[in-house]
């Protein structure tokens, strides 16, 4: 496994931006599987007060001090954005999920010294790795990709 998904996955609070009101958006599942999996998980829209009874975050730096790493769940026009809170708050650490990247955001990324994750499932590699996750990573393992 690579070591920046190795340390990311060592983190324990970190910032699902992009959870929203429809429940069938990608960052709702990834809120509740890091939840289910021990992390200390914040939900990040600026359109909503609340997410699943908890505060919900308006932007990545409000969260300043209480998150360690920021999954982006949004799309590419919305990454920049996303990683330059992450860089003016003292975050390191972002997990760009599959369809949230984009090589201007990479490179912002490298610009910004972030160690940037992409074009991975976070629920792939965040223990413990359950169900067709845990098939998907075996592929991976064996081939390289999926």
């Amino acid at each position: 496994m690579e070591q920046a998904v190795e340390e990311f996955i060592g983190l324990k609070r970190l910032a699902v931006v992009g959870v929203s009101r429809n429940g069938r958006k990608f960052g709702n599942t990834i809120h509740k599987e890091l939840k289910a999996r021990g992390y200390d998980v914040f939900g990040v829209n600026r359109s909503m007060e609340r997410f699943g009874g908890e505060k919900c975050y308006p932007n990545v730096t409000s969260l300043k001090g209480k998150v360690d790493g920021v999954v982006a769940c949004v799309s590419p026009d919305q990454v920049e954005p996303v990683m330059r809170e992450a860089a003016a708050i003292g975050v390191r650490h972002v997990w760009l999920q599959q369809g949230a990247e984009s090589l201007s955001s990479v490179d912002l990324g490298k610009q910004l010294g972030l160690s940037v994750v992409k074009g991975k499932c976070i629920l792939m590699y965040a223990g413990p790795v359950k169900s067709f996750h845990k098939v998907h990573r075996f592929f991976v393992k064996m081939a390289g990709k999926l």
